[in-house]
């Protein structure tokens, strides 16, 4: 194992998997077992989910007149997406909690870093929804800002596709994939990657960052022990 404890940063649409749905059994199933695989490993596993396959605050705009109030409305679905996860996690045998930056006392813990670190020690897998609880800041913010709080070796953004490209590999089949690149470059090329906020604070904090298809079993299991597939964006 090279890595010991990680967060994973997981979209929305990963929960929806092939499917054009929302939220998709087989893939909550397909993402779960390997949380599992990991975990059972001995590696402390974060996961903060994204919330764009129910609602993204930027599409509601228009619709709902106040960022902040649309923005709130994109915390509310990683919720949504934490439960499914949760319960996934459970369905496949893996202890987890689900934490959240905003308050919901019924259905979720409040985010605590202690807490957070104290639920790892047991071996459970924290769930954490919510962003950052602030408006104005994304998913990908949020787990860079969480990765660090936590003391993670490396945060692993899961996507559809199996790493970084040059352009859209769905539509370019001459795209290139990178195996690896600098922050610098990410930001420079404007490779989208995650958000600038994001990428600046990993810079900041020499957190690595790994882009990978978490869609295909045992790649997380893989990129925990450092085989090379995907992309790895570091300082060099």
């Amino acid at each position: 194992m090279q890595y010991r404890s990680v967060l994973l940063k997981l979209s929305g649409e990963a929960l929806g998997g092939s499917a054009d749905a929302a939220l998709a059994a087989d893939a909550i199933d397909t993402i779960s077992k390997q949380i599992r695989e990991v975990a059972e490993s001995g590696c402390r596993l974060a996961v903060v989910v994204g919330g764009g396959n129910i609602l993204r605050g930027a599409e509601v705009l228009g619709t709902v007149s106040v960022r902040a109030t649309a923005d709130q409305m994109g915390m509310l679905a990683t919720m949504i997406n934490g439960l499914a996860l949760m319960d996934g996690l459970e369905r496949n045998g893996q202890e987890a909690r689900l934490l959240s930056a905003v308050s919901a006392h019924q259905i979720c813990e409040p985010f605590i870093r202690r807490r957070a670190l104290r639920h790892q020690e047991k071996g459970r897998v924290i769930v954490l929804a919510g962003g950052t609880g602030n408006p104005f800041f994304t998913t990908d913010t949020t787990a860079a800002l969480r990765a660090s709080e936590l003391g993670c070796d490396i945060m692993l953004k899961a996507t559809k596709v199996d790493g970084v490209y040059d352009s859209d590999p769905h539509k370019n089949p001459d795209a290139k994939r990178y195996e690896q690149l600098t922050y610098r470059r990410v930001i420079d090329e404007d490779l989208r990657v995650m958000d600038l906020t994001a990428i600046t604070m990993c810079m900041d904090n020499g957190l690595p960052i790994k882009v990978f298809d978490v869609l295909t079993p045992g790649n997380l299991k893989r990129v925990v022990d450092g085989d090379p597939i995907g992309t790895l964006v570091t300082s060099a």
